[in-house]
């Protein structure tokens, strides 16, 4: 017995040697993320984060338009055109009483009865003239129709000359203008619409510190599975460690007679599903760190550990909870209560339709030609000032829109209610839950220590070979499982404590 308890102590000395040189090597190799610097990392390389934050901005900058809306527009606006033709305000042949007149050339004479005497007048001159000199009654007749042309070429020409003046030349034409238009009375609208735009600003606010809460919670969640499964394999690799040494104390009984090989047996086949299952953990681990890394924007085969010191002496603390706070803190309801206040607003602007709305306008407007002082080729202009006013008389579909709204403000506030009354049931449960895992907390301590205790009376007894190894292999399985159960409890204590907070919105 004195040679088994000196290879017995040699191979425990070397096995510590050992464990604390990998221990220093890794810790050298690889970083050590505590929960908060993966939370962090988390955030940073969160592209859902990165979305919000772009709607922040945007919903920043659509409510600073809804507020200009409020004040004055000034805009000015300038125009060229090439027309093809001229402006004439007089046409080619002008229709008269007396005849047609054509710009520059003669007139026809009208049938008139003032025309048909003097065409008379001028027969009798010629027939008089006839009788008296053959031959002359022709020159009469020939002078009076001459003299008839010439007055219509006269008139003509005249008639030319106020054509020609009455012509503008349009072919270029410049308009300038500036002007601003103030709202005075819009019904209400332009107030609701910068209400709803505030209402959409603090929206996409809630949903970034909703995304930041869901990313807290996928951290967490997969940093304790990080964390649990690393303590598995570090007691698995225990459990492998004291099967190993049954195992060698087993083999030297029997080689001094005083152990049979059936026991010796089942110490292996105890130590094959130990390593089995220490296998299974190193993949697990390797697994969970992938998870935890994807989550956290690291790349995923970069190796690094977790803090999980004094993991199972997490101590949980459940507060009186104040439902009012907590109505104020969830996200849930904050959107609702904005969603509530944009339907309201919605309301409101569905009855702006049946109102009023008046706005002033003020303008200067420069053209070239300009018509202020004649037909001038040159850039003049004028200021105007004026309100314009509409009144809806008959809008019968606005009358609906308007019912439309209210019955949907109405189901908003329906849900709002209801989501208060999930969320009182919700944080119940969660404190419920939080007040179960601490039992088992103090109850997986307890069982810890009685396993503990058992494992050194019976090691001790095997010692002292008043205890067979099966007895022995027990009480290790018993304190595996004491082990095994106080790391699922204490995880189970952080993922409570977790949602707790959560659905108490003070994370």
């Amino acid at each position: 017995m004195k040679k088994y308890d000196k290879m017995n102590m040699n191979q425990k000395v070397f096995s510590c040697l050992l464990a604390l040189l990998c221990s220093l090597y890794l810790s050298a190799q690889t970083a050590t993320y505590t929960l908060e610097q993966c939370r962090e990392m988390a955030k940073a390389q969160n592209k859902q984060t990165q979305i919000n934050e772009e709607n922040v901005a945007a919903a920043k900058a659509m409510r600073q338009a809804a507020f200009a809306n409020f004040f004055p527009k000034l805009s000015a606006n300038a125009a060229y055109l090439w027309n093809q033709k001229d402006l004439v305000l007089a046409p080619d042949k002008l229709d008269t009483r007396i005849g047609t007149v054509q710009a520059n050339g003669g007139i026809e004479w009208a049938q008139t009865a003032g025309m048909q005497n003097l065409q008379n007048t001028i027969a009798g001159l010629a027939t008089t003239a006839e009788a008296a000199s053959p031959g002359a009654g022709m020159i009469v007749t020939q002078m009076a129709n001459g003299a008839i042309n010439s007055v219509g070429n006269a008139m003509g020409g005249i008639y030319g000359d106020i054509r020609k003046e009455l012509t503008f030349d349009i072919k270029n034409m410049f308009v300038v203008q500036a002007g601003v238009i103030q709202p005075i009375f819009m019904g209400g609208k332009l107030r609701e619409l910068y209400r709803i735009a505030k209402a959409n600003e603090q929206i996409a606010k809630i949903r970034t510190k909703g995304n930041d809460d869901d990313i807290i919670v996928n951290v967490d969640e997969a940093y304790w599975r990080v964390v649990s499964v690393d303590e598995k394999l570090k007691l698995a690799n225990q459990y492998v460690g004291l099967l190993e040494q049954l195992e060698h104390d087993v083999q030297i009984m029997v080689d001094e007679g005083v152990a049979t090989q059936s026991e010796l047996l089942k110490v292996r086949v105890k130590l094959s599903e130990a390593r089995m299952q220490q296998l299974q953990a190193m993949n697990g681990l390797s697994l969970s760190k992938m998870a935890l890394a994807q989550i956290c924007g690291m790349p995923l085969d970069e190796q690094f550990n977790v803090d999980s010191d004094k993991l199972t002496e997490v101590e949980l603390t459940t507060k009186e909870v104040n439902m009012e706070e907590v109505y104020d803190n969830r996200t849930e309801l904050q959107l609702l209560e904005q969603a509530n206040n944009i339907a309201k607003s919605g309301v409101k602007l569905a009855a702006s339709t049946l109102q009023p709305n008046i706005m002033a306008s003020a303008n200067y407007i420069w053209s070239n030609p300009s018509v202020f002082n004649g037909f001038q080729k040159k850039f003049d202009g004028f200021f105007n000032v004026g309100v314009v006013m509409n009144v809806p008389i008959a809008h019968v579909n606005d009358i609906f829109l308007l019912k439309a709204a209210k019955h949907k403000a109405r189901t908003i506030e329906l849900k709002l209610e209801e989501s208060r009354e999930k969320i009182e049931l919700q944080t119940t449960q969660s404190r419920n839950k939080v007040e179960e895992a601490n039992m088992k907390l103090t109850m997986a301590r307890n069982n810890l220590t009685n396993a503990d205790e058992n494992l050194r009376m019976a090691k001790e007894a095997f010692s002292e070979g008043v205890m067979t190894s099966s007895e022995l292999l027990g009480a290790q399985t018993a304190w595996l499982n004491a082990h095994s159960q106080l790391i699922d409890t204490a995880i189970e204590a952080k993922v409570c404590q977790l949602y707790f907070l959560k659905h108490t919105g003070n994370l």
